[in-house]
């Protein structure tokens, strides 16, 4: 905690410095148009690298001016929030981020004496036309912008997005950044967020632990015989669980399959036991379906 705590004042600290750096560039600039020196008339190069640069600095100074405002006023506005989201406020700085690459393309334009003007005229069907093209990227990063103005979840979640489940880690403009239980960091486009059933373990009783499997429909007669195994999983953890909390269920039944649902309460927060009763319940669940295989084998 305090490793990551120093991380944050030393970005902080980045961030600070940059933005009076570049305000202090900007008031030397915009000082220097102010003085009739003769510099500019004599190299109008110059004068164009000046002015791009001013119409950049211009720019990012006053994002970075109303990052910081939206930023403070929301962080002071759920001061007391026992649950504030970081959504807000990534959301905020993607966008001060695609902005600031918006003033450095018009900076750049001008200093190469291009008219930004009638360039983005000049460039209108071409422009419709890289937009179809990218369409679905396009989308991603809108949809990228819903989230993380959403309240639905935030970075540091458990969550569950389709048949993905697990930590985010990050929210870009094109995928939703969820590390799983084996390490494995997994990409998810924006656009599934909304496509897909979403899970929050994290507003939920992060105590309970549910099992989903499916069994063959000729196996699933015996639900005493398959509760009853999984109750025997639970005895090895017996401390860890709280008693009378398991539960088996039917949620759905196929063409030929049987899905059920196995929950339990844990009596502490901990990863690792979480993962340990979901892979021995998921073994006795494969052990059960192959003795109800043998079985109707010898049967037949």
């Amino acid at each position: 905690m305090t490793h990551v705590s120093d991380n944050m004042r030393r970005d902080a600290l980045r961030s600070r410095l940059v933005f009076v750096l570049k305000v202090v560039i900007w008031v030397l600039i915009t000082y220097s148009f102010t003085t009739d020196t003769g510099l500019y008339a004599s190299y109008p190069g110059l004068r164009q690298v000046a002015y791009g640069m001013n119409t950049f600095l211009t720019g990012s100074v006053v994002i970075s001016i109303g990052q910081f405002m939206f930023i403070s006023l929301y962080r002071r506005q759920n001061k007391k929030n026992n649950r504030v989201r970081g959504n807000y406020i990534l959301g905020i700085t993607q966008i001060a981020t695609l902005l600031n690459v918006i003033f450095l393309v018009l900076g750049l334009m001008l200093v190469f004496g291009i008219n930004p003007k009638e360039f983005l005229t000049s460039i209108t069907i071409v422009a419709m036309a890289i937009a179809l093209l990218f369409r679905e990227y396009i989308t991603n990063l809108i949809s990228g912008l819903l989230i993380m103005f959403s309240d639905q979840f935030t970075i540091g979640d458990t969550v569950r997005i389709g048949e993905h489940q697990g930590k985010i880690m990050d929210i870009t403009f094109a995928n939703i950044m969820v590390k799983n239980d084996d390490d494995d960091v997994v990409l998810i486009p924006n656009n599934n967020a909304f496509t897909v059933n979403i899970i929050n373990q994290s507003l939920q009783n992060s105590k309970k632990l549910t099992v989903d499997f499916e069994l063959p429909l000729a196996h699933s007669y015996h639900q005493d015989v398959l509760e009853r195994d999984l109750v025997s999983v639970l005895e090895k953890y017996a401390a860890d669980i709280v008693q009378g909390s398991f539960q088996l269920k039917v949620v759905g039944v196929g063409k030929d399959f049987v899905h059920y649902k196995f929950q339990l309460t844990t009596t502490k927060k901990d990863t690792g036991l979480r993962r340990k009763l979901r892979n021995d319940l998921y073994l006795k669940v494969i052990a059960y379906d192959s003795a109800q295989a043998a079985a109707a084998k010898q049967q037949n």
